[in-house]
């Protein structure tokens, strides 16, 4: 395991040892990750009240933000799931085998049903439900059109890749201790000043 892993409240992330966390993702507090999961760099899941799951084989790709709502709103992920470059789940539910687009944002009470999709920069807001086999586009975001089965193969094939990456990555960080690393990333700001 990886990254900033940060208790709260009395509760400790709790993290698969087949999950990939990079370095710099952030967990806070009551979060959950499930096998094969890729936490990429630069996210930040605080579960302060109350939780984050995310499913097994999911991925949450570069600067995605997951947080909850106070008034007892967890944020749920499923299995399967891929989420795009710096998406926003704000106390919301993604269901198993959805595709969340990058720079997209569900809000508070949303849900996006299994096998459905949100395109890159939508907005779900508060308490919509983008049923199964849609594609939802927008800001706010409605229904685009029905998926098809090249979405949902590419859907597949994203998932499969993501666990592939996650592995590598784990696999290449997993043998050196953190000391030796943050040495070399020194001596490198060191040569790249000179």
């Amino acid at each position: 395991m990886s990254g900033l892993i940060v208790p709260f409240k009395g509760f400790i992330p709790k993290v698969d040892p087949s999950a990939f966390i990079a370095p710099n993702a952030t967990l806070i507090g009551e979060v959950e990750i499930g096998a094969n999961c890729g936490i990429w760099y630069g996210c930040i899941l605080r579960g302060d009240g109350p939780g984050i799951r995310i499913g097994e084989n999911s991925n949450l790709q570069d600067g995605t933000v997951v947080h909850v709502a106070g008034r007892g709103l967890m944020t749920i992920v499923g299995r399967n799931v891929s989420v795009g470059h710096m998406a926003l789940l704000h106390a919301c539910e993604v269901h198993d085998d959805a595709f969340i687009g990058m720079n997209s944002t569900v809000l508070d009470g949303a849900v996006v049903e299994s096998g459905a999709m949100v395109a890159a920069g939508a907005v779900v807001t508060p308490r919509k439900i983008v049923r199964s086999g849609e594609l939802w586009a927008g800001n706010p975001a409605r229904k685009l059109r029905d998926i098809t089965e090249k979405d949902r193969e590419m859907f597949r094939r994203v998932v499969g890749h993501y666990i592939e990456l996650a592995n590598a990555h784990r696999l290449a960080n997993a043998h050196r201790p953190i000391e030796q690393k943050a040495g070399e990333q020194k001596a490198a700001e060191q040569k790249a000043a000179e």
